[in-house]
Protein backbone atom coordinates (compact mmCIF):
# COMPACT_ATOMS: atom_id res chain seq x y z
CA UNK A 1 0.00 0.00 0.00
CA UNK A 2 1.29 3.75 -0.96
CA UNK A 3 2.50 5.74 1.85
CA UNK A 4 2.27 9.60 2.00
CA UNK A 5 5.88 10.22 1.69
CA UNK A 6 5.69 8.29 -1.53
CA UNK A 7 2.88 10.22 -2.42
CA UNK A 8 4.69 13.33 -1.97
CA UNK A 9 7.40 12.19 -4.08
CA UNK A 10 4.93 11.65 -6.63
CA UNK A 11 3.17 14.84 -6.66
CA UNK A 12 6.10 16.40 -5.91
CA UNK A 13 4.94 18.40 -3.08
CA UNK A 14 6.42 18.22 0.96
CA UNK A 15 4.61 15.16 2.86
CA UNK A 16 3.39 17.54 5.45
CA UNK A 17 1.51 19.14 2.80
CA UNK A 18 -0.21 15.47 1.72
CA UNK A 19 -0.90 15.08 5.65
CA UNK A 20 -2.98 18.50 5.34
CA UNK A 21 -4.37 17.23 1.91
CA UNK A 22 -5.46 13.33 3.23
CA UNK A 23 -6.64 15.20 6.96
CA UNK A 24 -9.39 17.21 5.13
CA UNK A 25 -7.44 20.96 5.49
CA UNK A 26 -9.11 23.55 3.46
CA UNK A 27 -5.66 25.36 3.43
CA UNK A 28 -4.08 23.72 0.37
CA UNK A 29 -4.23 25.12 -2.53
CA UNK A 30 -7.27 23.62 -5.16
CA UNK A 31 -4.77 22.47 -7.74
CA UNK A 32 -2.48 20.89 -4.85
CA UNK A 33 -5.04 19.50 -3.54
CA UNK A 34 -6.44 17.97 -6.43
CA UNK A 35 -3.13 16.14 -7.39
CA UNK A 36 -2.69 14.80 -4.23
CA UNK A 37 -6.08 13.44 -3.95
CA UNK A 38 -5.72 12.31 -7.59
CA UNK A 39 -2.62 10.22 -6.62
CA UNK A 40 -3.91 8.80 -3.61
CA UNK A 41 -6.86 7.30 -5.55
CA UNK A 42 -4.88 6.13 -8.10
CA UNK A 43 -2.73 3.91 -5.99
CA UNK A 44 -5.63 3.04 -3.67
CA UNK A 45 -3.89 4.81 -0.54
CA UNK A 46 -5.79 3.82 2.36
CA UNK A 47 -6.00 6.43 5.72
CA UNK A 48 -5.26 4.88 8.91
CA UNK A 49 -7.42 6.70 11.17
CA UNK A 50 -7.06 4.66 14.66
CA UNK A 51 -3.12 4.50 13.98
CA UNK A 52 -3.24 8.11 13.92
CA UNK A 53 -5.18 8.13 16.62
CA UNK A 54 -3.10 6.29 18.60
CA UNK A 55 -0.37 8.64 17.85
CA UNK A 56 -1.89 11.08 19.56
CA UNK A 57 -3.54 12.73 16.57
CA UNK A 58 -7.40 13.11 15.54
CA UNK A 59 -8.94 10.56 13.54
CA UNK A 60 -11.45 13.05 11.68
CA UNK A 61 -14.29 10.63 12.35
CA UNK A 62 -17.07 11.68 14.47
CA UNK A 63 -20.21 9.64 15.62
CA UNK A 64 -23.73 10.19 15.26
CA UNK A 65 -26.16 8.22 17.28
CA UNK A 66 -29.67 8.61 16.28
CA UNK A 67 -32.80 7.31 17.75
CA UNK A 68 -34.61 5.89 14.39
CA UNK A 69 -33.30 5.85 11.11
CA UNK A 70 -36.77 5.15 9.74
CA UNK A 71 -38.17 8.39 10.36
CA UNK A 72 -37.64 10.55 7.86
CA UNK A 73 -36.96 13.38 9.70
CA UNK A 74 -33.70 11.77 10.99
CA UNK A 75 -33.20 10.42 7.83
CA UNK A 76 -32.95 14.17 6.79
CA UNK A 77 -31.35 15.07 9.96
CA UNK A 78 -28.35 12.43 9.18
CA UNK A 79 -27.92 13.94 5.71
CA UNK A 80 -27.41 17.52 6.74
CA UNK A 81 -25.55 16.62 9.24
CA UNK A 82 -22.86 14.27 7.55
CA UNK A 83 -23.10 17.56 5.08
CA UNK A 84 -21.79 19.51 7.31
CA UNK A 85 -19.11 17.45 8.81
CA UNK A 86 -18.28 16.81 5.51
CA UNK A 87 -17.32 20.87 4.58
CA UNK A 88 -15.60 20.88 8.24
CA UNK A 89 -13.01 18.15 7.00
CA UNK A 90 -15.04 14.98 9.01
CA UNK A 91 -16.39 11.91 8.56
CA UNK A 92 -18.91 10.28 10.02
CA UNK A 93 -20.60 6.74 11.75
CA UNK A 94 -23.61 6.63 11.99
CA UNK A 95 -25.70 4.13 14.99
CA UNK A 96 -29.36 3.40 15.38
CA UNK A 97 -30.56 3.06 18.55
CA UNK A 98 -34.14 2.33 17.53
CA UNK A 99 -35.12 3.85 21.14
CA UNK A 100 -33.53 1.82 23.29
CA UNK A 101 -30.93 2.79 26.18
CA UNK A 102 -29.10 -0.75 26.05
CA UNK A 103 -28.47 -0.54 22.62
CA UNK A 104 -27.40 3.14 23.06
CA UNK A 105 -25.08 2.24 25.62
CA UNK A 106 -23.75 -0.72 23.57
CA UNK A 107 -22.49 1.88 20.35
CA UNK A 108 -21.20 3.85 22.56
CA UNK A 109 -18.82 0.98 23.74
CA UNK A 110 -18.10 0.90 19.65
CA UNK A 111 -17.71 4.70 19.20
CA UNK A 112 -14.90 4.51 22.13
CA UNK A 113 -13.19 1.73 20.31
CA UNK A 114 -13.11 3.81 17.34
CA UNK A 115 -11.22 6.60 19.02
CA UNK A 116 -13.70 9.41 17.40
CA UNK A 117 -13.06 13.24 17.65
CA UNK A 118 -16.34 14.03 19.00
CA UNK A 119 -19.75 12.28 19.50
CA UNK A 120 -23.01 14.09 18.09
CA UNK A 121 -26.45 12.01 19.87
CA UNK A 122 -30.30 12.47 19.73
CA UNK A 123 -30.36 10.34 24.15
CA UNK A 124 -33.05 7.74 24.13
CA UNK A 125 -34.30 9.09 27.76
CA UNK A 126 -36.21 12.20 27.28
CA UNK A 127 -33.98 14.90 29.17
CA UNK A 128 -31.00 13.01 28.32
CA UNK A 129 -29.95 12.29 32.00
CA UNK A 130 -27.37 9.53 31.45
CA UNK A 131 -25.67 11.58 28.94
CA UNK A 132 -23.24 13.47 31.51
CA UNK A 133 -22.19 10.96 32.74
CA UNK A 134 -21.40 9.03 29.22
CA UNK A 135 -19.48 12.14 27.77
CA UNK A 136 -17.04 12.21 31.16
CA UNK A 137 -16.42 8.27 30.01
CA UNK A 138 -15.95 8.89 26.20
CA UNK A 139 -13.25 12.04 27.24
CA UNK A 140 -14.08 13.18 23.97
CA UNK A 141 -16.69 16.26 23.43
CA UNK A 142 -20.11 15.74 23.09
CA UNK A 143 -23.66 17.56 21.20
CA UNK A 144 -27.02 16.72 22.15
CA UNK A 145 -29.66 17.14 19.24
CA UNK A 146 -33.05 17.96 19.41
CA UNK A 147 -33.13 17.53 23.08
CA UNK A 148 -31.87 19.78 25.82
CA UNK A 149 -29.77 18.21 27.90
CA UNK A 150 -28.50 19.42 31.76
CA UNK A 151 -24.41 20.26 31.08
CA UNK A 152 -24.06 19.62 27.60
CA UNK A 153 -23.96 21.64 24.01
CA UNK A 154 -27.41 21.20 23.03
CA UNK A 155 -29.06 22.38 20.02
CA UNK A 156 -32.97 21.24 19.95
CA UNK A 157 -36.23 22.86 18.75
CA UNK A 158 -38.50 24.46 21.83
CA UNK A 159 -40.89 21.82 22.10
CA UNK A 160 -42.82 23.12 24.91
CA UNK A 161 -43.33 26.62 23.28
CA UNK A 162 -43.97 24.93 19.51
CA UNK A 163 -46.77 22.84 21.21
CA UNK A 164 -48.10 25.70 23.03
CA UNK A 165 -48.46 27.38 19.13
CA UNK A 166 -50.26 23.66 18.25
CA UNK A 167 -52.71 24.30 20.94
CA UNK A 168 -53.46 28.27 20.43
CA UNK A 169 -53.94 27.31 16.57
CA UNK A 170 -56.45 23.72 17.46
CA UNK A 171 -58.62 26.52 19.86
CA UNK A 172 -58.60 29.63 17.26
CA UNK A 173 -59.60 26.54 14.65
CA UNK A 174 -62.62 26.05 17.01
CA UNK A 175 -61.58 22.29 18.65
CA UNK A 176 -62.42 22.29 21.82
CA UNK A 177 -61.64 18.59 23.23
CA UNK A 178 -58.27 17.24 22.21
CA UNK A 179 -55.76 14.61 22.45
CA UNK A 180 -52.08 14.05 22.83
CA UNK A 181 -50.82 11.29 21.23
CA UNK A 182 -47.15 10.54 22.82
CA UNK A 183 -45.40 10.20 26.42
CA UNK A 184 -47.29 12.11 29.28
CA UNK A 185 -45.25 14.45 30.52
CA UNK A 186 -42.46 14.64 27.61
CA UNK A 187 -41.82 18.37 26.61
CA UNK A 188 -44.68 18.11 24.10
CA UNK A 189 -47.33 17.16 25.93
CA UNK A 190 -46.47 19.85 28.78
CA UNK A 191 -46.83 22.65 26.33
CA UNK A 192 -50.05 21.78 24.91
CA UNK A 193 -51.19 20.89 28.30
CA UNK A 194 -50.14 24.51 29.42
CA UNK A 195 -51.74 26.35 27.24
CA UNK A 196 -54.83 24.49 27.13
CA UNK A 197 -54.61 24.80 31.04
CA UNK A 198 -54.15 28.82 30.16
CA UNK A 199 -57.31 29.07 28.15
CA UNK A 200 -59.25 26.86 30.39
CA UNK A 201 -59.46 23.67 28.45
CA UNK A 202 -57.01 21.27 30.20
CA UNK A 203 -59.76 19.36 31.63
CA UNK A 204 -60.46 18.46 27.68
CA UNK A 205 -57.56 16.95 27.22
CA UNK A 206 -56.76 13.14 26.81
CA UNK A 207 -53.76 11.72 26.79
CA UNK A 208 -52.88 8.41 24.81
CA UNK A 209 -50.02 6.38 25.53
CA UNK A 210 -48.02 3.79 23.58
CA UNK A 211 -51.12 2.10 21.83
CA UNK A 212 -50.69 -0.69 18.71
CA UNK A 213 -53.20 0.50 15.93
CA UNK A 214 -55.76 -1.91 17.20
CA UNK A 215 -55.60 -0.28 20.81
CA UNK A 216 -55.86 3.00 19.49
CA UNK A 217 -58.55 2.41 16.63
CA UNK A 218 -60.59 1.70 19.62
CA UNK A 219 -59.33 4.87 21.60
CA UNK A 220 -60.48 6.71 18.31
CA UNK A 221 -63.58 5.28 18.08
CA UNK A 222 -64.60 5.58 21.47
CA UNK A 223 -63.74 9.60 21.68
CA UNK A 224 -64.94 10.80 18.07
CA UNK A 225 -67.85 8.60 17.83
CA UNK A 226 -69.63 10.25 20.87
CA UNK A 227 -71.38 13.56 20.83
CA UNK A 228 -69.61 16.28 21.81
CA UNK A 229 -67.55 19.63 20.42
CA UNK A 230 -64.60 18.93 17.41
CA UNK A 231 -61.73 17.24 18.66
CA UNK A 232 -57.85 18.24 17.89
CA UNK A 233 -55.68 15.23 17.78
CA UNK A 234 -51.51 16.61 18.55
CA UNK A 235 -49.52 13.48 17.41
CA UNK A 236 -45.84 13.07 18.71
CA UNK A 237 -44.48 13.08 15.53
CA UNK A 238 -45.89 12.25 11.90
CA UNK A 239 -45.17 9.18 11.87
CA UNK A 240 -47.62 8.43 14.56
CA UNK A 241 -49.89 11.29 12.92
CA UNK A 242 -49.84 9.21 9.57
CA UNK A 243 -51.55 6.06 11.84
CA UNK A 244 -54.19 8.52 12.63
CA UNK A 245 -55.15 9.86 9.95
CA UNK A 246 -55.48 6.32 8.73
CA UNK A 247 -57.64 4.86 11.56
CA UNK A 248 -59.53 8.08 11.15
CA UNK A 249 -60.53 7.21 6.90
CA UNK A 250 -61.23 3.48 8.06
CA UNK A 251 -64.07 4.62 10.63
CA UNK A 252 -65.54 6.92 8.30
CA UNK A 253 -64.77 10.12 10.62
CA UNK A 254 -64.34 13.54 8.43
CA UNK A 255 -60.79 15.55 8.72
CA UNK A 256 -60.86 18.24 9.12
CA UNK A 257 -64.77 18.78 10.11
CA UNK A 258 -65.10 16.52 13.62
CA UNK A 259 -60.99 15.81 14.01
CA UNK A 260 -58.17 17.81 13.15
CA UNK A 261 -55.11 16.43 13.03
CA UNK A 262 -51.42 17.99 13.62
CA UNK A 263 -48.14 15.74 13.38
CA UNK A 264 -44.78 16.97 14.27
CA UNK A 265 -41.39 17.46 12.08
CA UNK A 266 -43.21 18.32 9.16
CA UNK A 267 -41.59 15.27 6.81
CA UNK A 268 -42.20 15.22 3.44
CA UNK A 269 -44.72 12.45 3.32
CA UNK A 270 -47.06 14.37 4.99
CA UNK A 271 -47.40 16.78 2.10
CA UNK A 272 -49.02 14.07 -0.70
CA UNK A 273 -51.46 13.01 1.79
CA UNK A 274 -54.90 13.82 1.46
CA UNK A 275 -55.92 15.50 3.28
CA UNK A 276 -52.70 17.20 3.38
CA UNK A 277 -51.03 16.90 7.30
CA UNK A 278 -50.35 20.01 9.52
CA UNK A 279 -47.20 20.04 11.64
CA UNK A 280 -45.00 20.99 13.74
CA UNK A 281 -41.72 22.34 11.30
CA UNK A 282 -38.16 21.72 12.92
CA UNK A 283 -35.16 23.34 11.20
CA UNK A 284 -33.35 20.08 10.27
CA UNK A 285 -30.79 22.12 8.46
CA UNK A 286 -29.80 24.74 11.08
CA UNK A 287 -29.97 22.04 13.98
CA UNK A 288 -27.21 20.20 11.76
CA UNK A 289 -24.95 23.02 11.06
CA UNK A 290 -25.19 24.40 14.59
CA UNK A 291 -24.72 21.10 16.10
CA UNK A 292 -21.43 19.98 14.05
CA UNK A 293 -19.88 23.70 14.14
CA UNK A 294 -20.04 23.36 17.80
CA UNK A 295 -18.60 19.92 18.30
CA UNK A 296 -15.70 20.80 15.68
CA UNK A 297 -15.22 23.88 17.96
CA UNK A 298 -14.88 21.54 20.78
CA UNK A 299 -12.71 19.71 19.40
CA UNK A 300 -10.53 22.22 18.29
CA UNK A 301 -10.67 24.21 21.41
CA UNK A 302 -10.63 21.66 24.67
CA UNK A 303 -11.13 22.55 28.31
CA UNK A 304 -13.76 23.68 30.28
CA UNK A 305 -16.15 26.25 28.90
CA UNK A 306 -19.76 26.87 29.59
CA UNK A 307 -22.09 24.69 27.56
CA UNK A 308 -24.14 25.91 24.72
CA UNK A 309 -28.10 26.12 25.25
CA UNK A 310 -29.47 26.83 21.59
CA UNK A 311 -33.09 26.51 21.48
CA UNK A 312 -34.14 27.00 18.17
CA UNK A 313 -37.90 28.08 16.96
CA UNK A 314 -40.54 26.33 15.22
CA UNK A 315 -43.30 26.72 12.40
CA UNK A 316 -46.30 25.79 12.04
CA UNK A 317 -47.22 24.52 8.82
CA UNK A 318 -50.96 24.48 8.19
CA UNK A 319 -52.74 22.09 5.94
CA UNK A 320 -55.49 20.48 5.25
CA UNK A 321 -55.74 18.11 8.37
CA UNK A 322 -56.41 21.45 10.44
Amino acid sequence: MITMTEIAKLTQVSQPTVSRVLNGSKTVSADIRERVLACAREHNYQFNALAKSLQGGKTQLLGVLLTDVSNSFFADLAKQVEAKARELGYSIILFNSDYSSAREQEYLDVVRRYRVDGVLAVPVLEGGSLWPGCAQRLDVPVVALTRQVEGLDCVYLDHVEAAAQVARHMTQRGYRQFLFIGQDGCPKCEGFRQELSARGLASQLTVLEGQDDEQLKKELRSHCQRPGPRTGIFANNDVCALRVLSILRALGIAVPGRVGVMGFDDTYMGRYLHPALSSVSQPIEQIAQQAVSRLAYRIDNPGPAAPLNLALPAALVLREST
